[in-house]
């Protein structure tokens, strides 16, 4: 017979629980259903998204108040602000004194245009002054004859009218002694009118004459003046055969061989003015109708940074480009060459106190439509409106506020989701 352990068995009284495990229970119980209550909602939320995407992979930027400066970023090249084209005045044969390349100065004879029609022409109106020269002097000549005949027939009209006053008064005397008659003393009266009436024709034709004569005379010298005014103006297109240096500078390029021969008006060489450059910019097209003479630049030059101003902008289009000048503002720096390229930042306006954020390729995306706004891990596809663009920032009209943080670049791996889980 097997035995079993029943004679092991002891028999032990249940016991009521303590008050305190139970509070314990419960308590355990209530945080369990609060923890629930709390998680649940991200959970069931979570659970919805069926896309997530590393945090490494995207590049999220804070959204915050300050002032946003709008600008564009151009390459430009530096060109000289004073470059004249040189031409020849008439036609003639060059004879070029410098070379390409070489240091010129004001007023330096850089070619001479040897004209054979312009030359000879100056030597006939040279001619033409001596001749009308001579002409005006004979007339003064002529003048003075003419000026002393008038005056010798008064002089002789005087001399009548004084003998015949005489022979008035010799027969008055004559008759009141009962010398003559009445009728003699009447004719020798009838005498001296004729007389006085002589001297007053004579002093007339003596005034005409002098008027008359001084007239011609005066047109003749008219005449030469007007003639020495076209030699001096043909001694300046003469001498300006000689083609100077408008300004200090470098010969830049030469537009006619030695000893050519060229046409009225061609052109010949051009003088670059080392001292004057400007830095001429190509501006995409879709800032064309934003640019405005005037507005502030910066020019980045090596390591540091020149001021400037827009001092020209082109009104046509090409290539989808708009040409613009933009002058230095202060003094332009040193080691500057033709052609060099530099990088340019012209500061279109500025918005202050504006909500902004990094500009990344949100903005393209959508045309800047929405943003992901990420909280709590998760990326949430929000609607928003942007407002001016700068280079490196853009500006929030709504849809977010201060202190939120967007997913500025990256947002093409989320392929359109409403919401997306950020790890």
């Amino acid at each position: 017979m097997i035995r079993d352990t029943a004679a092991q068995d002891r028999r032990i009284e249940a016991t009521a629980p303590s008050n305190k495990r139970w509070l314990m229970l419960g308590a355990g119980g209530v945080a369990v259903l609060l923890l629930l209550i709390w998680v649940t909602p991200s959970l069931l939320r979570m659970l919805s998204i069926n896309s997530s995407v590393n945090l490494g992979r995207l590049h999220v930027a804070e959204v915050k108040r300050g002032n946003l400066v709008r600008d564009v970023s151009v390459q430009g090249r530096v060109v000289a602000a004073v470059s004249p084209t040189l031409y020849t005045p008439a036609a003639g044969t060059v004879t070029l004194a410098i070379n390409a390349g070489d240091k010129v100065q004001k007023d330096q004879v850089l070619a001479e245009v040897f004209s054979p029609e312009l030359n000879n022409k100056l030597d006939q109106e040279r001619s033409t002054v001596q001749s009308l020269d001579i002409d005006v002097q004979r007339s003064r000549i002529d003048s003075r004859k003419q000026q002393l005949n008038t005056q010798k027939l008064l002089d002789q009209a005087e001399i009548d009218r004084v003998g015949a006053e005489r022979e008035v008064q010799r027969n008055q005397q004559s008759f009141e002694k009962g010398a003559t008659s009445e009728l003699a003393v009447l004719r020798a009266k009838d005498v001296l009118a004729k007389a006085e009436l002589e001297v007053a024709n004579a002093r007339k034709d003596v005034g005409l004459v002098h008027e008359s004569l001084d007239f011609d005379l005066r047109t003749k010298g008219f005449a030469l003046t007007k003639q020495k005014l076209l030699v001096t103006d043909l001694e300046r297109q003469v001498d300006a055969l000689k083609i100077r240096s408008p300004v200090s500078g470098q010969v830049g390029t030469l537009l006619v061989a030695q000893k050519a021969n060229v046409a009225a008006n061609a052109p010949l060489l051009s003088v670059v003015d080392l001292t004057a450059f400007e830095v001429e910019v190509l501006v995409p097209e879709t800032y064309a109708h934003d640019l405005g003479v005037g507005m502030n630049a910066e020019i980045s030059i090596g390591a540091g940074t020149a001021k400037g101003e827009v001092s020209a902008i082109s009104p046509e289009v090409v290539n989808g480009q708009v040409t613009g000048r933009v002058r230095f503002s202060d003094k332009v720096p040193e080691g500057l060459r033709q052609n060099q390229r530099l990088s340019t930042r012209i500061l279109l306006d500025e918005h202050p106190n504006v909500l902004m954020v990094e500009r990344g390729s949100f903005v393209d995306t959508g045309g800047g439509r929405f943003a992901y706004v990420v909280k709590d891990g998760i990326a949430e596809k929000r609607k928003i409106q942007i407002g001016a663009a700068g280079l490196d920032s853009v500006e929030i009209v709504s849809g977010v506020a201060a202190g939120e943080r967007i997913v500025v670049s990256g947002s093409d791996a989320f392929n359109d989701a409403a919401q997306v889980i950020v790890h």
